[in-house]
């Protein structure tokens, strides 16, 4: 009982004394004591049940029937969420038991579902895993819960651990919740399950037959590495039917100018009748592993963002240092809201971020707001190009770099923060070091950002510190 005790005290922000009057335990279990719980509305109550695990929410139900009745509540088990690892622990239940267990009793009050899977590193645990999500999926059929969100990532099903007779029984007990429970979802997230293409196509089929509006939708990791999907038709013409979709998430390898024009051509032919599902958000990822060979045209991305005006672009990059490469996903025309890249590289590498910063993101200087960079660049100074990057785009509003800086360089950005930038409001700076003793370094840091200080606007959200590079 001393986690709702702390919850009750930090949401009613209680002084000293009240605190002492209020201290409800099982050592002074009174009537008295029970008084001002006994007074709350239903609501406040849920509130406070909602922060407690299983465990005390089943002891909290035996206090009183008005708690159990409280804790019945339909409002209490319309989110879950599940981690399986496929292994065994004589300390709990076993994950099948507690999935569909939950499913089994509270189903019917189920919206919204997430399933993260620690992804099994022998066959027996494969099996495991492969046994709890398709009952999970079957007792969701069976008890027509009204899932509106469903999030199942991290299968990576592309490991040798799933043998092939584990990833079609997953797929196609996937396929059989989606054409007979889905009548209701509005939001898939099938991130990092590295399908094969025949498996994946599959899926994406079932998708597109479904008899509901789905909004959001993240295939993000859908296809494996291995596969490249951008010279598929299928594709395409399987996103086509998503009449509803608002949000978009997808590995650069299934990108082209195919698919733009289907989702520019969806937009033209249902305007009038889908206006208020316009899309609104892509969401791309592309890896060093992954086939990005593909040039998508800026033709293509400009008659996309013609027909869906509040289209923003994110896009990630992981450990692609290849300037061609890069060169070919940033063309002219993309509407680019938000770059974020890592880029981990050794001098040898031969591979330098300038061109990135002098040449490619400057012409999104008027679209780009949110900028992360995460680079490796002991052998080479990018001060000026960061600097400069940052002054020529107007709606920055947030920065995040983590890189070999100088201590000035967060200075000379602070100032050009306070001189003009008055979206910049969020600036996060990591200097990497690599010598052993920094508080030389922290030191200059501290005296330099005690002179600004002073001068720092109320909005501002500023951090600055000095890392050990590994």
């Amino acid at each position: 009982m001393q986690n709702q005790e702390d919850i009750w005290e930090e949401d009613c922000a209680f002084t000293d004394e009240d605190s002492d009057e209020a201290t409800f335990s099982q050592d002074s279990f009174t009537t008295e004591g029970m008084s001002g719980w006994e007074t709350l509305p239903n609501v406040c109550l849920q509130h406070v049940f909602r922060f407690l695990p299983d465990g005390d929410r089943s002891m909290a139900s035996l206090v009183c029937h008005h708690w159990h009745n409280v804790m019945h509540s339909p409002c209490l088990w319309r989110t879950r969420f599940f981690n399986f690892s496929g292994r065994l622990s004589k300390y709990r239940p076993s994950e099948y038991n507690s999935a569909v267990g939950y499913v089994r009793s509270l189903g019917v009050y189920l919206k919204k579902l997430e399933v993260c899977v620690c992804p099994p590193r022998t066959n027996v645990i494969a099996q495991r895993l492969e046994e709890t999500i398709c009952g999970l999926l079957f007792e969701l059929v069976r008890v027509k819960a009204p899932l509106q969100f469903l999030s199942l990532v991290c299968l990576k099903l592309d490991r040798s651990s799933w043998d092939s007779g584990h990833r079609n029984i997953l797929v196609d007990a996937l396929i059989y919740f989606l054409r007979n429970g889905a009548s209701k979802l509005r939001s898939v997230c099938l991130n990092g399950m590295r399908n094969d293409m025949q498996q994946g196509l599959k899926l994406l089929s079932a998708l597109s037959e479904m008899h509901c509006y789905i909004s959001s939708l993240d295939l993000r990791g859908f296809f494996s590495t291995a596969v490249s999907v951008h010279p598929n038709p299928s594709m395409p013409h399987f996103l086509q039917p998503l009449q509803g979709l608002t949000d978009l998430g997808l590995s650069y390898c299934c990108l082209s100018d195919e698919l733009l024009m289907v989702l520019q051509q969806r937009h033209s032919e249902g305007r009038w009748t889908f206006g208020r599902n316009i899309l609104q958000r892509i969401s791309l990822h592309c890896t060093q592993n992954e086939s990005h060979q593909q040039l998508v045209h800026s033709s293509s991305w400009a008659g996309l963002a013609s027909h869906c005006p509040d289209l923003n672009i994110k896009l990630t990059v992981d450990q692609v240092i290849n300037n061609d490469c890069l060169a070919r996903m940033l063309v002219p025309g993309i509407p680019l809201r938000e770059y974020s890249m890592t880029a981990l590289y050794t001098p040898n590498e031969n591979w330098s971020p300038k061109p990135l910063l002098c040449d490619m993101l400057p012409q999104y200087r008027h679209s780009l707001q949110i900028l992360t960079l995460d680079l490796s660049n002991c052998s080479e100074s990018l001060d000026e190009e960061l600097l400069e990057l940052v002054n020529v785009c107007e709606h920055l509003v947030d920065l995040r770099v983590w890189a070999f800086l100088e201590i000035l360089t967060v200075g000379r950005l602070l100032q050009i923060r306070l001189n003009k930038k008055l979206l910049l409001n969020k600036i996060k700076v990591r200097i990497y070091t690599m010598n052993d003793n920094k508080e030389e370094q922290e030191d200059q840091l501290e005296e330099m950002l005690y002179a600004y200080q002073q001068n720092f606007p109320p909005e501002l959200t500023f951090f600055a510190a000095i890392y050990p590079f590994i």
